[in-house]
Order: C-alpha cells, then sequence, then structure tokens
C-alpha cells in the first residue's frame, strides 16, 4: 500500500510578508483554509473584488466571505450585536463556522450581494490565521473553484483552475470540503459542514 504524502510545509515568514504585499497591492491569491484552498483578496478594494468574482464566473448578488483571526478584525464590518449573539459567535469561534452576521452600513455590495448581512469566520487554521495576521486584518475567503464545479483541494488543481495566481503554500485543515454556515439571528444552518478527513 502506498504511503500517504506528506502533508505540505507551513508558510515561512517570508512567504507570508510577500502574500500580504501582494494582497495590499489588490490582488487575489490562493490559500489553504480548513478543508479547501481558497480565493482571498482584500475586502476594501472594489477592483480586487471584482477581479475575484471574475476569476470564479460568481455572481455579484451572491456575496463573499470573510476571514479573521480574530473578532477584532471582523469588528469593522459588523453591526453592533447583542450579547446573546456575540456569545454565540465566541462560543464556535475560532473554529471551522461561518455564520451570517447583521453587516455595517454602507459595505460595498460586492461583499454582502446587496444585502444587510455578511458571512464571516474566526479561523482556528493557522496557515490562514497567519496571513490574516500578516496582513493586518480580515480577508475575504471564497473556496478556489469556479462556480458550481468542486472546490480545489490542491495547488496543482488552482493552477489547472486559475493558472499563474499567486499560492501561499500550506496544509489544509482536518475537513474534507467547505465549513458549514449558519444565520446568527435565526440560529438555522444553511450550508452542512463537510465532515473531517480520517486519519490512518
Amino acid at each position: 500500500m502506498p504511503a500517504r504524502p506528506a502533508d505540505p510545509v507551513s508558510p515561512t515568514p517570508q512567504q507570508l510578508r510577500r502574500a500580504a504585499r501582494l494582497l495590499r497591492a489588490g490582488a487575489v491569491i490562493g490559500y489553504p483554509t480548513e478543508g479547501v484552498h481558497g480565493l482571498g483578496c482584500d475586502p476594501l478594494q472594489p477592483t480586487a473584488l471584482q477581479h475575484l468574482l471574475a476569476l470564479k464566473a460568481r455572481r455579484a448578488d451572491k456575496g463573499l466571505i470573510l476571514l479573521a483571526a480574530d473578532l477584532t478584525q471582523l469588528a469593522p464590518f459588523m453591526a453592533p450585536l447583542t450579547a446573546d449573539q456575540h456569545s454565540r459567535l465566541t462560543q464556535s469561534w475560532p473554529g471551522p463556522v461561518t455564520w451570517i452576521v447583521p453587516a455595517r452600513a454602507k459595505l460595498d455590495p460586492l461583499l454582502t450581494g446587496g444585502r444587510n448581512t455578511l458571512a464571516m469566520r474566526v479561523t482556528a487554521h493557522a496557515p490562514a490565521a497567519a496571513l490574516c495576521r500578516a496582513f493586518g486584518g480580515a480577508l475575504v475567503s471564497t473556496s478556489a473553484n469556479r462556480s458550481g464545479r468542486v472546490p480545489c483541494r490542491s495547488p496543482l488543481g488552482i493552477r489547472r483552475a486559475f493558472g499563474a495566481l499567486p499560492l501561499l503554500p500550506g496544509p489544509l485543515g482536518d475537513l474534507t470540503g467547505p465549513t458549514p454556515i449558519f444565520d446568527l439571528i435565526s440560529g438555522r444552518c444553511l450550508r452542512p459542514g463537510a465532515p473531517p478527513r480520517t486519519m490512518p
């Protein structure tokens, strides 16, 4: 039986700094998340958002997800929350759970899809969290795939789908697919989560 391939090595500080510079310059990059590779950009740069949506052939009214290393990085994008709503978030964060949260007014509709809510997550996945810290804020995090296709789970998959897109190396997390999505107001599950991968 062939040996299981070794996980990719975590990104170096130099690789993280380079990725952060690219993001600040308006680039879209690929990077590892909890279960699949993601595409990310600066959520405050409209041209970067437009480029990301074009790469994915994704409709602008679907909205995007923000990923952060801590709740402070998401605060500029959130409307005021009740104590119960805040508690619900902090019980599952940091962790592989995405919440649809009331959004701050006047955010770019490319982020929100034109709604008054925004999907967001505080990740516990070390490479993704390190990228957010190197960048200095929350990042867009949408699965690395053309709309309607299976998300990429390898750098080779990203190359095949998107060509020479900048890519931060690093291992994926333990999930076998995207994270679950819940609505913060109702508590309802909008997308079931992928199960963890089985370890040998």
